[in-house]
């Protein structure tokens, strides 16, 4: 037993789940935070200490770290800042709305969070903040360029914040999954329904045919994908080495995507991410 606790976001399925069963398996006591309590109560039964936190929601955010201090005495050896959501849609279609909604979710309620969690880890002179990026915060493609931009502005940020804290005992890693079992893209159709008038869009016929197809197709695992233990493995690594690195890619997609990122152009990589 390693007697140490994290706090998990986004744990209602998918990669926040495994995570939270996974390190509770190797000894970790896991705060496995939610956005609705009616998932919350759900992982309670399941065994795990669940508060609600919506990234979204401020008040949330504070509660649910002060409930996790209160049970800890008020340490925390380890955040994983994961769950995000996707507005499919061409960018010149996505209104100011949902592109501030995304990051709010995606990035603002994470760096709020964050912000609360190193004056405790400072105070006890050490601590992991692990953060669950994606192979589209090193590359972007097409249809997902809100999702995208709070990728990219997420690996922005973590890099400053991991210069920043450098000699503080405080450790910082991004974590880079390609496809990765999980609810996004059903997850995202609510979204794109609410945000997207695509039948208005100048671009209406490549919606028709390219994006809802895909969007509300029956689900198929696309052939590089991993179970999300993958990603549980590399938070292990994260919080648990030494030395932790920087960043940990997930996924065949991830290693190639920044690979190709290293040495080609701009132009040669727009023509290889154009091929989808």
């Amino acid at each position: 037993m390693t007697g140490k606790c994290i706090l998990i976001t986004g744990c209602s399925s998918g990669i926040g789940r495994d995570a939270a069963h996974g390190l509770k398996a190797k000894g970790w006591r896991v705060f496995a935070a939610c956005r609705k309590e009616a998932d919350c109560v759900r992982l309670r039964d399941e065994g795990l200490e669940s508060p609600r936190l919506d990234y979204e929601d401020e008040d949330s955010i504070k509660t649910a770290l002060t409930t996790v201090l209160s049970a800890t005495d008020g340490r925390l050896d380890a955040l994983f800042n994961n769950g995000a959501f996707a507005c499919p849609g061409l960018v010149e279609d996505v209104p100011r709305g949902a592109m501030r909604q995304v990051f709010e979710a995606n990035l603002f309620g994470w760096h709020d969070l964050t912000r609360q969690v190193i004056p405790v880890m400072r105070e006890q002179g050490h601590g992991r903040i692990v953060q669950c990026s994606s192979v589209l915060g090193l590359v972007a493609i097409q249809w997902r360029g809100a999702y995208v931009a709070t990728k990219f502005a997420l690996e922005g940020l973590t890099d400053s914040l991991r210069l920043e804290l450098r000699g503080t005992g405080i450790h910082v890693s991004l974590i880079e999954p390609g496809p990765v079992t999980s609810r996004i893209r059903q997850n995202a159709i609510p979204q794109f329904e609410r945000w997207i008038d695509w039948e208005s869009s100048h671009r209406a016929a490549d919606y028709r045919d390219k994006l809802i197809p895909r969007l509300y197709a029956e689900y198929t695992p696309d052939r590089f994908e991993l179970p999300p233990g993958a990603v549980t493995r590399k938070l292990l690594h994260a919080i648990e080495n030494p030395r932790p690195r920087p960043r940990y890619y997930v996924t065949t997609p991830t290693y190639i995507m920044g690979t190709l990122r290293r040495i080609l152009g701009s132009r040669a990589l727009d023509w290889v991410l154009a091929k989808g």
